[in-house]
């Protein structure tokens, strides 16, 4: 059985306040995309897990990926039979896409509907919760208000279906505990989830991601990058989570052409 686990925008991020346990409080809405891996899991073989992955390469050992960790919290709650877990990995890492939180939760509702588990929508959230703070969002994958360490949501009203979405990831890792470390956290003068509920060409001026300062000044070409964006004709345009990746969103197909060793992808 194959699944497509998909990844996801932000749209405005506030870090409103650090947490006693280390985290960090925020808002944000998560919109999904459909640009997508592509996961299929086998069932049989001689060891219990096994995880064979090709296209962009991903670093680290089988036990160090959240696939795995998804594994090891179904194998907890019921006997599983081996399993060969096959994953063409198309989307970026580090690039503030979700990519390996999506691989993680759509294994687990891949492996549910499967092998038959019966486990609730309710069930799989929780289980997602333990392997990071989005995680949880890729299970049922539908645009949210996000809150808390971003794994308590609000359903939203936000629809971009008349919209094309051009995400550019420059080929530029970025990792999120720096990016937090550079950020001071302030609680906003106006919610995120206000904000969405204005029309877009409002966003522009209204709707921020507060990672986008430490972030652009350790990587001028991607703040670069989103100003080509709305040279191009985006009616908004922003970094998305920590970074790297960068999208715009427009009313006709954009007209912008991303430099060869760049990634992008149009929806």
């Amino acid at each position: 059985m194959i699944d497509f686990p998909a990844c996801k925008i932000n749209l405005g991020l506030n870090i409103t306040e650090k947490r006693p346990d280390g985290f960090h409080n925020i808002e944000t809405v998560f919109y999904p995309i459909k640009w997508t891996d592509a996961l299929e899991i086998i069932e049989g073989g001689y060891r219990p897990f096994e995880l064979f992955i090709s296209g962009i390469k991903v670093e680290g050992n089988t036990e160090e990926n959240l696939i795995f960790k998804a594994y090891k919290l179904l194998s907890e709650l019921q006997k599983l039979p081996p399993l060969k877990v096959y994953l063409h990995k198309v989307l970026p890492m580090g690039a503030g896409l979700g990519g390996g939180s999506s691989d993680a939760a759509f294994f687990l509702k891949l492996a549910n509907k499967q092998l038959k588990l019966n486990l609730s929508t309710e069930k799989l959230t929780e289980m997602a919760r333990k392997m990071g703070s989005d995680c949880a969002f890729f299970i049922q994958n539908d645009p949210v208000f996000a809150m808390g360490k971003g794994d308590e949501f609000e359903r939203v009203n936000v629809d971009l279906s008349g919209h094309y979405i051009l995400v550019v990831y420059p080929n530029i890792h970025s990792n999120t505990k720096e990016a937090y470390d550079g950020v001071v956290p302030v609680p906003p003068k106006k919610s995120v989830k206000e904000i969405i509920a204005q029309p877009i060409e409002t966003w522009k001026n209204e709707l921020v991601n507060d990672f986008e300062n430490s972030i652009f000044k350790k990587y001028p070409e991607i703040e670069k990058l989103k100003q080509q964006l709305y040279d191009s004709g985006a009616l908004y345009a922003s970094l998305s989570g920590s970074g790297s990746a960068v999208f715009g969103i427009f009313k006709e197909v954009p007209r912008m052409d991303p430099p060869k060793t760049y990634s992008w992808f149009v929806c």
